[in-house]
């Protein structure tokens, strides 16, 4: 069977259009009009091996706030279509990342409940580009809602505001590659003592 979730949401602010293959090759085609976060979300396909679709047209004149925030929610709800009955998966994942001075640690459960614990360092540059950096939180705030999972996103230290966001955004995808792939040991077996997830 195939994992696809394909989202579109329209508002006042915002249109947008998520695609993803839990099992593809990494296939990316991304363009949000934010370049930064056009690079972190590229980061999210090829790292999790997922192929992935985002097109949104935002109402840039403002800022970029709306069109990040309607992103993450269309994609969380895009990434919970695409994984299904959630039969047969490890639920759980995690993933520790370097990027030069600067280390990502995350783990996730495909709970069915939402929950984010988020930690980075303070004081970091309030601006990458266009891409103002307090909207990481707030990226995967909105993920985690839409997409219905536990997660926890630890960046114990780091200098560099661009390394510090991207191995966030590299240890996210391989963790989610890992909780969402299919374990040959657990097939028809929903990993949950519940019955529900």
């Amino acid at each position: 069977m195939s994992r696809v979730g394909r989202v579109e949401r329209t508002t006042k602010e915002t249109s947008v259009l998520v695609e993803i293959d839990l099992d593809g090759t990494g296939r990316t085609d991304i363009a949000t009009g934010v370049g930064f976060y056009d690079h972190m979300l590229d980061q999210l396909g090829r790292h999790g091996l997922f192929d992935l679709t985002v097109k949104t047209d935002g109402d840039l004149h403002i800022d970029s706030h709306h069109t990040i925030e309607d992103t993450a929610l269309a994609l969380g709800a895009a990434f919970k279509q695409a994984l299904g009955d959630k039969v047969g998966i490890y639920r759980f994942g995690n993933c520790t990342v370097p990027l030069d001075e600067s280390l990502a640690q995350v783990t996730v459960d495909l709970s069915g409940r939402p929950y984010l614990v988020h930690t980075e360092p303070e004081r970091m540059a309030p601006m990458i580009g266009e891409y103002d950096t307090t909207m990481t939180r707030h990226i995967l705030e909105s993920f985690v809602a839409q997409a219905q999972i536990a997660l926890h996103v630890h960046v114990p230290y780091g200098r560099n505001a661009h390394h510090i966001v991207e191995c966030q955004f590299k240890a996210l995808a391989r963790a989610l590659r890992y909780a969402s792939e299919r374990d040959p040991r657990a097939a028809g077996i929903l990993p949950s003592t519940k019955g529900a997830l």
